[in-house]
């Protein structure tokens, strides 16, 4: 296919790690800034869920936990229909800094999509990162 398989961020958070991998990892956490509500069971193996208020929700299953630096999940890509087999990897990595803390974002698995399903999923979890990674920061800010 040609095209990028992997989308990374990386943003520098004035907070320490222990505070962002809360706002990662639990449900408080993640319906905050990540949706309007989440739950999750934090283990490899473990399920979680985001739901927002317009009824929408994605399934979530955590792959990786390395406390506190990596935490991992697979999601279903919503370009695809419910029963699609097909998820994309997400990985956050926290870095402690002399001001808070380097985190970045990586998610991948687009190269199985096809050419027209391929566009529309990574311009949009392209642009979504940037978004979402704006309302992590805002969150941390006020909690």
């Amino acid at each position: 296919m040609g095209f990028p398989d992997r989308i990374e961020r990386t943003v520098e958070i004035a907070h320490p790690p222990v505070k962002v991998w809360s706002a990662l990892t639990t449900a408080e956490g993640l319906g905050a800034w990540f949706g309007n509500e989440a739950t999750i069971d934090l283990r490899p193996g473990g399920a979680a869920q985001l739901r927002w208020s317009d009824g929408s929700s994605v399934d979530m299953r955590v792959e990786r936990v390395q406390e506190p630096t990596v935490f991992g999940f697979t999601w279903h890509l919503y370009e695809l229909p419910k029963d699609d087999p097909r998820r994309t990897y997400v990985e956050f990595t926290l870095e402690p800094t002399d001001t808070g803390t380097l985190l970045r974002v990586v998610e991948t698995g687009f190269a199985q999509l096809s050419d027209e399903s391929y566009t529309k999923a990574y311009d949009a979890h392209g642009q979504g990162w940037i978004s979402e990674l704006g309302e992590l920061c805002d969150y941390l800010d006020v909690a």
